[in-house]
Formats: C-alpha cells, sequence, structure tokens
C-alpha cells in the first residue's frame, strides 16, 4: 500500500500544480467562487480515488466533470424557479418609482411601432443597430434613424412628466 503523503509534500504538489488546476476549474464554470469549490472537490475526490497523490489526468477529468454536474444543477435549479413564476422583489419600489415606470411603459407602447420594436430591441433586448437591422430585416443606418425618432418621440410625450 502507498504511503501518504507528508503535509509538507502535499503542500508542495498543490503550490506546484494548484493554480493551473484552478485555472482549468475557471474555465470550466461560471464564477470563480464555483471554480474554488469545484477544484476542492475535485483535489478531495481524486485522492480518495486513487489512494495517493493523483496523477493530474484525473484531477483534470474531476473538475471537468464536476463543472458538468453543477453547470446541470444550476440550470434545472433555473427551470424550476422560473416555472414557479416571477420572484417577489425583496423591496417593495416606491410610489414614485412605480408610477415612473408606468409612465414609461406608457410612453412606449404609444410612440410609432415601428420605432418602438427598435426602441425594445435597443434598451431592454441589448441589441445593437446592427443586430437590430438583422432581426428587423432593415438597413443599418434605418435601424438608427428609427431609433432617434423614437428617442424625439418618446421625449416629447414625457415633456413635464419626468424630470
Amino acid at each position: 500500500m502507498p504511503t501518504e503523503p507528508t503535509p509538507d509534500e502535499w503542500r508542495s504538489w498543490l503550490r506546484d500544480n494548484g493554480p493551473r488546476f484552478l485555472l482549468f476549474a475557471r474555465q470550466q464554470t461560471r464564477t470563480e467562487s464555483d471554480a474554488e469549490d469545484i477544484l476542492q472537490d475535485a483535489l478531495v475526490e481524486s485522492w480518495r480515488r486513487a489512494g495517493r497523490m493523483p496523477d493530474d489526468a484525473l484531477v483534470f477529468s474531476t473538475i471537468r466533470r464536476r463543472a458538468i454536474d453543477l453547470a446541470r444543477s444550476s440550470d434545472r435549479r433555473g427551470v424550476r424557479e422560473e416555472a414557479s413564476g416571477p420572484a417577489e422583489p425583496w423591496f417593495a419600489p416606491d410610489i414614485e418609482q412605480r408610477e415612473t415606470q408606468r409612465l414609461l411603459e406608457e410612453a412606449v407602447k404609444e410612440i410609432t411601432p415601428i420605432y418602438r420594436d427598435v426602441v425594445i430591441l435597443k434598451m431592454w433586448g441589448g441589441q445593437t443597430f446592427q443586430q437590430i437591422a438583422e432581426t428587423l430585416g432593415i438597413p443599418l443606418n434605418t435601424a438608427a434613424s428609427r431609433y432617434r425618432y423614437a428617442i424625439e418621440e418618446l421625449r416629447e410625450s414625457l415633456k413635464g412628466v419626468l424630470l
């Protein structure tokens, strides 16, 4: 039976190999904290499976497998949360914020429909004018000018209502 590594051997091995394992874990996960958790779990699991200091291939494959499991679990949780409906806000917006939101929504609904599509895609969809043009099947300059006209209509309709 192989002898168990000493604490100094472990520290040396981790100092030499830890940074590249962490880099790999970061590439496999969505957040830094997930990468650190995955790496820690993978190191423990690899050591237990090998019964000694694990080789690189075992650690890398364990990191990858753990990251896939975490992503699947997170995706399933997200689907369950979406299915349960929108989350209640922790802090209800004050009346003024709700009224401002309502006024903005009404103003957007009232602008010319071809302008409204561009505003929604730009502001809420986060699309570039190029993407908007492709989505709507219009020239790039048309997308940009429709956005400009939409903003003018919104300014005019909200004049005196919002600061």
